[in-house]
């Protein structure tokens, strides 16, 4: 009787029967198990919450962990939604646009060879062949801040030439905590 799950056993036979009802052992999923102690290990979650509850937005979280990264498949770019930025003007483009890189500092530079190749790393960036052409490159800063470094691309050039999105954002009319509390 290894590896076996069950509701209630009978022992005995047709003269005795005696009927063990398990009521109180609860069928354990491991992938959930597993889930919850790599993933959900460094999550706090509320005090405020009952063990119920806190099972249930586990099973959730575990329903719909692709949404989530991980060490093993972290965010990168998308397949099939990239999105392709549209000038309203045409070449010889501006040199507003055709600007050169901005200078940097060692320590600026090598956060941003790291920056650079975690970006590869994950397929958000590429590196383009030698036969293609960067016509409007962007200009790239590393910020610092408490230490950590963020690198950052100046947009504002490419913005006033873009032709913009007629999908716009939407704008978050309630506040986040009433949401959060009709879905618990």
């Amino acid at each position: 009787m290894e590896n076996c799950s069950s509701t209630h056993f009978i022992l005995g036979n047709d003269y005795l029967i005696i009927q063990i009802t398990v009521s109180k052992v609860a069928l354990i999923n491991l992938e959930l198990e597993r889930f919850r102690s790599e993933q959900l290990n460094e999550a706090e979650i509320s005090l405020h919450l009952t063990d119920i509850q806190e099972n249930k937005l586990s099973a959730l979280l575990y329903d719909h962990k692709e949404a989530f990264a991980s060490d093993k498949e972290p965010l990168g770019a998308i397949v099939c939604h990239e999105v392709d930025i549209i000038l309203d003007i045409e070449r010889p483009y501006p040199l507003l646009l055709r600007r050169p890189a901005y200078p940097a500092s060692p320590k600026s530079r090598e956060a941003l060879e790291i920056h650079i190749k975690e970006l590869l790393d994950l397929g958000v960036i590429r590196k383009f062949g030698h036969n293609e052409e960067v016509e409007i490159p962007t200009p790239v800063i590393v910020t610092w801040n408490n230490g950590k470094s963020r690198m950052v691309g100046d947009l504002r050039a490419p913005n006033t030439y873009t032709v913009p999105d007629r999908y716009q954002y939407q704008k978050t009319k309630f506040p986040l905590p009433r949401y959060l509390k009709q879905c618990i």
